[in-house]
């Protein structure tokens, strides 16, 4: 397969699109993007606090780069080859709304990531409300994993009707500030359909907006229960997020009974050798750290979709790819059971 070579130029919009970015700009990439920098003029030598700092577009030869979530920022190192001071090294903090453009040679899986990010962008923002008695979590559903942005207490003991009403304005209250537009209320026994009416003395519109899953736990656990069982997929189609939790399931499940599963580079390369992948799982950090220090990770990519089979990239940020990484960070669903040799 030719890979295609060039200069793509990406507007990011959110924190998900820099997550992506993340994935895609590698060391030796070629990165451009508005910047500010120093400029010392002859005046400015006696006063280096007074150092002006203009905008200007600069092209970095990447070193690494840092994704910071909560600043909203990614930050890009390397050393400068197109404008001023060539050859000093500069940081490039990328931002929403700040387009970067990336000269390379591209993977298919990063065109593949790219499409993704494209159309996850046009689905509506969800968010996860995980509650039990006394307690409740609310994630906003990302690109990357379920990102917890609220986690509400009351004291301990039964609630009575009072400090239930009260437990309620609270969660609805943060509900309305994160402004999402669908929601997944999930949990243990019937405390989220009290909520949920609740919720909808307070907005008529509100059950038109929601999914009601039962879940064993709330929090972290209680998301990913809530993905696993297809409350998202009620939601909006197709979700990356959603396919990973359920193959990753299907691969542990495939394991326990010595199925048709392989995991660990040695028995995933065996298993192509055999022609019995139907869907590679790669973890994103394994990815990445494979092409770094120059194993032919792609080749074996390449060889797995010219042969008719899948390859899925998982996001480490979230619980499915941390599973992953635990197995290896790349395992194989297959087509027939492999022999025993």
């Amino acid at each position: 397969m030719v890979r295609p070579e060039g200069e793509i130029t990406l507007l990011p919009e959110s924190v998900d699109d820099l997550w992506h970015l993340r994935h895609l700009i590698e060391k030796g990439d070629l990165v451009f993007a508005l910047t500010f920098r120093k400029i010392e003029s002859a005046n400015d030598k006696l006063r280096p606090e007074k150092l002006e700092r203009k905008p200007m577009r600069l092209g970095i030869r990447v070193d690494s780069v840092e994704f910071h979530r909560f600043a909203n920022r990614l930050r890009v190192s390397g050393t400068i080859e197109s404008g001023q001071d060539v050859g000093s090294h500069h940081t490039l903090s990328v931002e929403p709304l700040r387009d970067v453009s990336i000269v390379k040679k591209w993977k298919r899986d990063q065109l593949d990531r790219i499409a993704q990010a494209i159309e996850e962008s046009k689905r509506p923002e969800i968010a996860i409300l995980t509650v039990e008695s006394g307690e409740a979590q609310i994630g906003v559903l990302r690109q990357y994993g379920v990102e917890e942005v609220a986690n509400i207490t009351q004291r301990a003991g039964k609630l009575d009707e009072t400090s239930q009403v009260t437990f309620f304005a609270q969660i609805y209250e943060q509900l309305v500030q994160i402004g999402a537009e669908e929601y997944v209320i999930a949990g243990p026994g019937f405390i989220k359909e009290d909520f949920v009416r609740f919720a909808t003395q307070k907005d008529k519109d509100f059950p038109n907006r929601i999914v009601i899953e039962n879940t064993t736990s709330v929090g972290i656990s209680g998301f990913q229960e809530a993905l696993r069982r297809g409350a998202v997929d009620r939601l909006i189609k197709d979700a990356h997020l959603v396919r990973e939790a359920r193959l990753i399931e299907e691969l542990l499940k495939e394991i326990a009974v010595g199925g048709k599963a392989a995991y660990g580079i040695s028995e995933v390369v065996k298993a192509h050798d055999w022609g019995a992948i139907d869907r590679l799982l790669i973890a994103d950090e394994t990815l990445r750290n494979e092409r770094e220090k120059g194993v032919a990770v792609d080749e074996l990519l390449t060889a797995v979709n010219n042969s008719n089979g899948h390859v899925v990239v998982f996001s480490t940020d979230f619980e499915p790819g941390k599973r992953l990484e635990k197995l290896g960070g790349i395992a194989a669903l297959l087509r027939f059971k492999l022999q025993d040799s």
